[in-house]
């Protein structure tokens, strides 16, 4: 399973790499996204690449002026100052899988800081070594999701920095929780079968069955999404 999982890993850096370029032109028009793109890429390998161009992709950072050539571009109608998306007009749920790519991010970083760290530390919860994994996992990458939630509605000024947090708390709690069961139902499975009951950070087999987790935690995050947006409690995006 080593190959797999190196050959998966890799694709999931190029493809993050990848979309990091595109962002670095193409910047977005809530700066997280600028961070929450290229994570998606980590766990979305390839299929990564064509959600952010076909569901997030900006326009170039010099539409509506001249490019580089010297010629307006053509994209300058759908954008004047360079930082609006074009596919404003996305259906539904679209709006609610970039939310769910947002939650995601969050929690992804998350737990990419934090397995390595009960590896290295050997924390153990009830003296379980995945329970205490699952528990520093859901710790980071609630921090982490608050953070990406908090940004965007302080970026737009309208809040207190506490009315801010509590908007940002009722936003990602309920996707955060959907995306972390989703995980952990995964290495649940995966730990015993597929990696030999360790879950040790310092192999790429653990990275690829987090990689794996992580989609699954995606695709558990959604509905909990589409409910989010349904009450008003969260925005498509």
């Amino acid at each position: 399973m080593t190959f797999w999982s190196w050959m998966f890993l890799m694709l999931g850096m190029a493809t993050c790499a990848l979309i990091a370029v595109d962002v670095r032109r193409r910047p977005q028009h809530m700066a997280v996204m600028n961070v929450t793109w290229p994570i998606t890429g980590l766990y979305m390998p390839v299929l990564g690449w064509w959600v952010y161009h076909k569901m997030g992709r900006a326009a170039p950072a010099y539409v509506g002026h001249e490019s580089p050539t010297g010629h307006e571009t053509s994209e300058s109608h759908d954008s004047h100052d360079g930082s609006h998306h074009h596919h404003d007009d996305k259906p539904k749920w679209q709006g609610v899988f970039v939310s769910a790519t947002h939650c995601g991010g969050g929690c992804t970083l998350g737990d990419i800081v934090a397995a390595p760290l009960a590896t290295v530390l050997g924390f153990t919860f009830f003296g379980s070594h995945m329970a205490g994994h699952f528990l520093l996992a859901f710790l980071a990458a609630y921090a982490f999701g608050i953070l990406f939630q908090y940004l965007p509605i302080r970026e737009m000024g309208e809040r207190s920095p506490r009315r801010a947090l509590m908007d940002a708390i009722k936003a990602d709690t309920l996707s955060l929780i959907a995306f972390q069961i989703g995980m952990y139902l995964w290495m649940l499975i995966a730990t015993p079968l597929l990696l030999d009951g360790r879950m040790d950070a310092a192999t790429p087999e653990f990275w690829f069955m987090m990689q794996i987790a992580m989609l699954v935690g995606f695709l558990t995050s959604y509905p909990a999404n589409w409910l989010l947006v349904n009450k008003g409690i969260k925005h498509a995006m």
